[in-house]
């Protein structure tokens, strides 16, 4: 595949060489989490199961067919994986048609990272369906491209998402920034070699190796993922 990577502005003067940043969605760029949430509760409500908060933890940052299945069996509901599937996609669809409030610092960083022209992905474990109606607010144009949870044999925790999103750009993941806001997505970025920003939404991550973690969006700028490709070294 030929690179699709400007040669320009994707080197610092310390010598860093980053080549693409690839941004989760739900929870990272758009306060969306409890959406899915809220969603999942009221669906299960009118199937006559009340959802134990402590699940939340479960299923936040997983692919639907993980967390809808965790509810299923936890539950006991009377409903297949498919049904459920269809359910809370159109609830959270007639959600965002409201409203979709983006994280603090999303707009700013998708403006400086398109101004510098550095290659960027949104790779999300929602459906294709969700994510080009939540692209349509965010700008396209922010992106190169986008990878959908239900476009990928395996989803997150796996590496998949990352792996395809680096090869459709043409570039090395290991040389690529990811900002999650789940360990879920954290362990997909991590298994694809990439340097993770975690900025935690509704479960905490602990900073590790090729891992740094930071309170809000407000906190990354280019300099700042620059920089991760020479601090990690």
């Amino acid at each position: 595949m030929t690179s699709t990577v400007p040669a320009l502005d994707t080197r610092s003067a310390e010598g860093s060489a980053l080549q693409a940043v690839f941004l989760d969605m739900d929870g990272t760029l758009v306060d969306t989490e409890g959406f899915w949430w809220d969603v999942e509760v009221e669906v299960f409500a009118r199937l006559g199961h009340t959802l134990d908060e402590s699940w939340r933890h479960v299923v936040v940052g997983g692919p639907m067919t993980r967390s809808a299945g965790f509810l299923i069996e936890a539950t006991g509901a009377d409903i297949t994986l498919p049904e459920l599937s269809v359910l809370l996609n159109q609830g959270f669809e007639e959600r965002i048609e409201t409203a979709l409030p983006l994280m603090p610092g999303a707009t700013r960083l998708l403006a400086e990272l398109a101004e510098h022209q550095v290659p960027t992905a949104l790779v999300s474990a929602s459906h294709r369906r969700i994510i080009d109606r939540v692209l349509a607010s965010l700008g396209p144009q922010h992106f190169r491209l986008s990878v959908a949870g239900d476009e990928v044999a395996r989803t997150k925790p796996h590496p998949d998402p990352y792996l395809r999103a680096a090869a459709g750009l043409g570039v090395d993941p290991t040389r690529c920034a990811v900002v999650e806001d789940t360990a879920t997505g954290v362990a997909s970025a991590e298994a694809a070699g990439c340097h993770v920003v975690a900025v935690p939404s509704v479960a905490p991550i602990a900073p590790a190796a090729r891992r740094t973690v930071v309170s809000s969006l407000e906190e990354v700028d280019l300099t700042f993922l620059r920089g991760l490709m020479t601090q990690m070294r």
